[in-house]
């Protein structure tokens, strides 16, 4: 329970904590446990904390925008690890993931041993463009009747994800202040920025890279916004990263 939100989680494995924050409109299992993420976590001796955000997965469907601040969001993950009785762990996003971890390196940087934003880069900064056209897609009667490209990629997500279409509106159409260079030069602990080469929705990997202090940056030749979360690469450097922080 986080204030008043009943948050799902799942703990697999021993060993050093992560925590993995997945991204709008997928889940816990789908966007770390199909993926391969939560294996190979735990076969390289850590412990894999999976969560799923309010609105998403088994957590509470709130259908207010009001209750989706980002602000909002990353506390519930902050509020998990002090429950688990963790003073400090990594902490690993995609994409709205990723600009949860963000805030909790900014907001909560007693928790965050290191950070690993993926999926989401410049675009933190500058905003993602679409979110009206795909609150609308998840609202429209069925996905033939949603419009935009983007939108109906979303829906199609959504629907395959069985979602709370409601909810996951209610989340797009949330008041969404944005991440400032001035925030993201006060995080502290070390960073690793990855997203694809062809992700036009995290856009390019290197301004968020020269906003956070000593951040380091991969980027995932041909691959787009869904096709980068089970990358081979993503996940040798996500592990290497691991391996070399303090």
């Amino acid at each position: 329970m986080s204030d008043d939100v009943e948050i799902a989680y799942e703990v697999h494995g021993e060993g050093e904590p992560i925590l993995l924050i997945h991204g709008f409109a997928s889940n816990g299992k789908v966007n770390w446990g199909s993926t391969g993420w939560i294996e190979l976590l735990t076969k390289a001796g850590r412990q894999a904390i999976v969560i799923d955000n309010r609105g998403h997965g088994k957590s509470a469907k709130l259908h207010d925008p009001e209750r989706y601040s980002a602000r909002e969001m990353a506390l519930d993950s902050s509020r998990l690890i002090a429950h688990l009785g963790h003073e400090r762990v990594d902490i690993m996003g995609y994409s709205m993931g990723a600009r949860l971890t963000a805030l909790l390196g900014i907001h909560h940087p007693e928790q965050a041993r290191s950070l690993i934003i993926a999926g989401l880069a410049a675009n933190m900064v500058k905003g993602v463009p679409g979110s009206e056209e795909v609150a609308a897609a998840l609202r429209a009667p069925s996905f033939a009747r949603a419009e935009g490209k983007q939108g109906r990629a979303f829906r199609a997500f959504a629907e395959q994800t069985k979602s709370d279409l409601e909810a996951l509106a209610a989340c797009m159409s949330s008041h969404r202040v944005l991440i400032s260079e001035e925030d993201l030069a006060t995080i502290k602990a070390p960073a690793l920025v990855i997203a694809g080469e062809d992700d036009t929705i995290a856009g390019p990997v290197e301004p968020l890279v020269d906003a956070i202090p000593g951040a380091e940056g991969v980027v995932l030749p041909g691959r787009d916004h869904m096709k980068a979360v089970g990358d081979k690469t993503y996940k040798l450097s996500v592990l290497d990263f691991l391996d070399r922080r303090p």
